[in-house]
């Protein structure tokens, strides 16, 4: 029988996070086509015992794995945290608020089975913030545009995909992963399937402005040279409008012996030729500043500790503790 592995980052879902997981035992247990796990991933929750909350299910349920991170390393490490320790020969990514049905995952199992390698759900109408859905958009045309993401695929953060995909996305050592971008860089054998989508359960989406503005760097920086060539098309455009200017100029003022004035149409070609400069260099300072991260070493994320949901002979927890070193784990086991 296969292994499901369900990995879900946390983050503020103190009293979310247990409906989910309670969903997910409604649908699969006493199947007889998979076993399944639960991987709940404690992205350093500020605001709320979220930790508190994924201990107490894994010592109430068997399938269920609660891993703490040190500190809030965003989404994307958070699922790169939980595919580590995910041991299923298929993942499923959701997310931690209720809105994605956990019953639709066997439609996505189901396409994996006929032989893809990574399956998208597609909503008929997203229950999104305006915000969060403008996100979704600009973040599937940059895919389309940089990263060659086939145009009729939509991207979607309830997902599933072979074992072999996990394993090939973790031998990224970037230090801010961007996972739709790693996952076009494994296989293109992907397809959609349609799926329903709910309102939030209670509060307001962790999707801020600012953390949708890191997700499209990411993406523009760490998996394409696009961006780049771009500012050297552009810089190419100024440079020819400036030589035949020049020409223009001489021209006149041979030929029609017309003096050049304009003071103020000169400060904007200034203005405009410095700004767009400035743009350029401070793209390249991004892609400079990342490698740098990345020969230093900076860690995607770093597991504090694994409460297994697995319990001992004098009845309490088996955990492991875990830290990251050069990217690799090494793990020991320590009582509660």
């Amino acid at each position: 029988m296969k292994k499901i592995s369900f990995v879900i980052p946390c983050y503020n879902s103190e009293h979310t996070v247990g409906d989910v997981v309670a969903e997910i035992g409604r649908n699969f247990d006493g199947n007889d086509r998979y076993e399944y796990e639960i991987v709940l991933v404690n992205d350093g929750s500020p605001k709320d015992d979220t930790l508190g909350t994924i201990r107490r299910l894994s010592r109430e349920n068997t399938h269920v794995r609660a891993v703490n991170l040190t500190k809030n390393f965003g989404q994307d490490s958070a699922l790169m945290a939980g595919y580590s320790v995910a041991e299923g020969e298929y993942i499923i990514s959701l997310d931690d608020d209720g809105q994605n049905p956990a019953s639709e995952s066997w439609k996505l199992l189901d396409k994996l089975e006929e032989g893809w390698d990574v399956v998208f759900g597609k909503y008929h109408v997203k229950k999104h913030s305006r915000l969060k859905n403008f996100g979704s958009m600009v973040n599937d045309k940059m895919a389309t545009l940089l990263l060659d993401k086939p145009k009729e695929l939509r991207l979607c953060s309830y997902f599933a995909m072979h074992r072999f995909v996990a394993e090939q996305i973790l031998k990224d050592r970037n230090a801010s992963p961007y996972i739709w971008g790693l996952m076009l860089r494994t296989t293109h054998n992907m397809t959609n399937v349609y799926i329903e989508h709910r309102e939030r359960q209670e509060g307001e989406s962790n999707f801020t402005f600012s953390k949708s503005l890191k997700v499209w760097m990411n993406g523009f920086i760490a998996f394409s040279v696009k961006p780049l060539r771009v500012s050297t098309v552009i810089g190419c455009l100024i440079a020819l409008l400036g030589f035949v200017y020049g020409i223009y100029v001489v021209i006149k003022k041979i030929f029609f012996y017309e003096p050049e004035i304009g003071w103020s149409s000169m400060m904007v070609a200034f203005l405009l030729i410095g700004g767009i400069i400035l743009i350029m260099l401070g793209l390249l300072g991004e892609y400079i500043g990342r490698m740098n991260i990345s020969v230093n070493n900076t860690p995607q994320f770093i597991i504090r500790d694994i409460e297994n949901g697995k319990t001992k002979e004098d009845g309490t927890a088996e955990r492991n503790e875990i830290t990251k070193e050069d990217g690799n784990t090494k793990e020991d086991e320590a009582d509660e």
